[in-house]
């Protein structure tokens, strides 16, 4: 199994989560975050919280079966890009297994 994180734009969320769920890709775990890259935006400010940030970004989480994670990067991407530089970052880490609670059931799918 894969753990994707995907660090994109506020903008492009509602695409994004939209385009997931068509592909059947339901359970997304999101959180607003602040960071800052190599690019900086002309227009980018300072955070009020944290002084070293420029950027405000949503951290979309979820996890799927290997074979399902080129597809879930490719439709982020397609989705989540704009006309302009630092569009954010996608990383993808091996999960050996994941349960649900309420059934101690696990998710991992076996070839």
């Amino acid at each position: 199994m894969k753990e994707i994180k995907a660090f994109i734009k506020p903008s492009k969320l509602e695409k994004v989560v939209e385009a997931l769920k068509e592909n059947n890709f339901e359970s997304v775990t999101l959180s607003e975050c602040e960071g800052t890259g190599a690019h900086r935006r002309e227009d980018s400010l300072p955070s009020l919280k944290f002084h070293f940030t420029d950027s405000k970004v949503i951290k979309l989480e979820l996890v799927c079966q290997d074979e399902e994670a080129d597809n879930v990067v490719k439709i982020i991407c397609q989705n989540a890009v704009t006309p302009y530089p630092a569009d954010g970052i996608i990383y993808i880490s091996d999960i050996s297994d994941a349960y649900r609670i309420k059934t101690c059931e696990s998710l991992k799918r076996f070839s």
